[in-house]
């Protein structure tokens, strides 16, 4: 008889199948084993237990092939995903069955990944690893809904995520801002200076378009996650964009642009898309290259692009900016993920004790006991 029970920390399905062979499944959580139970017991009655299972036939490069088809209009499947996924062909193999691919072999490719080193020779980072590993994991899932195969490799053991510890701190002081500006070229300078007073990401703020700046705000639609909201703009960052305007001309639709010559100008945003010829040379126009060198040159160690947003965030709080506001203009789905910034404000922790004055004070409620209380030197004239 087909039953559920507890083994140790997980939980068995036993059952017999039609030919009398006694069968065992492991599951993490009772409502998967629920589940499988109830499936096989439908087969059974349905007397389709015997059909050829589909991970038996399906091999793997027929799921990717219907993963890029479902999921090739992704804004990170060109970025990304495109090339997690020729990896995946070389390690598991195109042709192999999806029943032949187990859960060691999915940690092994893990395994490896930590020790293997990247095309420019650094160690891949665990958010690297776990975002590759959360892409695979994803093909498997979307395999198991499709009816690819019986169950996803990954369910049979523990998450392969990582332990990450991203949490990066680093901001320019004023002087570090100013020298950082100094040594940036025009192009760059005028995107740094958008970043620090807005918080754009890098992609934002590349594909910023004119049509989005409309009064006092800055409207963006396309973000990281996929909500639209509105960006603030303070009096320094109108004169900064009137002064693109007209240097522009109404020349391009993008605001930062490179300007070749008098009469040429040329849309950064399509050019890093490769959507135009570049008719100046890459290393001016290579975003990380271009800021990199400016970092060097002002001699600023250990800062990265998008540390100009942790800088905005970090001199918006230390100048008294509420964390509420910064997580709407940031963009952050949690509030956990704004109070990262809560320690530089100034004042913070003084406004949290003063909520506390009176706790301790005699109550004045007139219907409670009056405890009259001298004066101190009252007090120590009648000693």
């Amino acid at each position: 008889m087909a039953k559920v029970r507890k083994r140790g920390n997980r939980w068995q399905l036993d059952y017999f199948d039609p030919h009398g062979k006694r069968i065992r499944m492991s599951f993490v959580k009772k409502k998967d084993a629920d589940a499988e139970l109830a499936k096989r017991v439908s087969l059974i009655a349905e007397k389709r237990y015997l059909d050829i299972k589909k991970d038996y036939t399906t091999t793997f490069v027929e799921l990717l092939s219907k993963y890029e088809e479902n999921f090739m209009h992704q804004a990170s499947y060109d970025n990304w995903k495109r090339v997690c996924i020729e990896r995946f062909k070389k390690a598991f193999g195109e042709h192999t069955l999806l029943s032949n691919i187990r859960y060691v072999q999915l940690e092994s490719y893990r395994n490896k990944l930590r020790t293997t080193l990247t095309s420019r020779g650094t160690i891949r980072k665990d958010a690297t690893i776990n975002r590759e590993i959360s892409c695979l994991h994803h093909i498997f899932t979307k395999a198991y809904e499709w009816e690819l195969i019986e169950r996803n490799p990954f369910d049979r053991g523990k998450s392969m995520l990582l332990k990450e510890n991203n949490k990066r701190d680093r901001y320019l002081e004023r002087d570090e801002i100013q020298n950082l500006l100094a040594t940036c070229p025009p192009h760059l300078r005028k995107i740094v200076e958008c970043v620090l007073h807005t918080g754009m990401r890098k992609q934002e703020v590349l594909g910023l378009k004119w049509e989005q700046i409309r009064g006092d705000f800055i409207y963006l639609r396309k973000t990281k996650t996929n909500e639209s909201r509105e960006i603030p703009i303070n009096d320094t960052l109108a004169l900064l964009f009137q002064k693109i305007r007209k240097d522009q001309q109404l020349r391009s639709q993008y605001v930062f642009t490179y300007a070749a010559s008098e009469d040429k100008l040329v849309d950064l945003k399509q050019v890093r898309e490769r959507k135009k010829p570049a008719p100046v040379p890459d290393r001016l126009l290579n975003l990380k290259s271009s800021f990199s060198s400016a970092v060097k040159r002002a001699g600023i160690e250990n800062f990265t692009f998008h540390d100009l947003r942790h800088t905005f965030a970090s001199h918006f709080v230390m100048h008294g900016g509420s964390l509420r506001a910064l997580q709407q203009i940031l963009g952050h789905r949690k509030i956990e993920t704004t109070m990262r910034y809560a320690h530089l404000s100034p004042d913070h922790k003084i406004k949290a004790v003063n909520l506390l004055n009176g706790l301790t004070a005699p109550s004045e409620n007139p219907m409670c006991h009056k405890t009259v209380t001298k004066p101190i030197s009252q007090v120590s004239s009648s000693m």
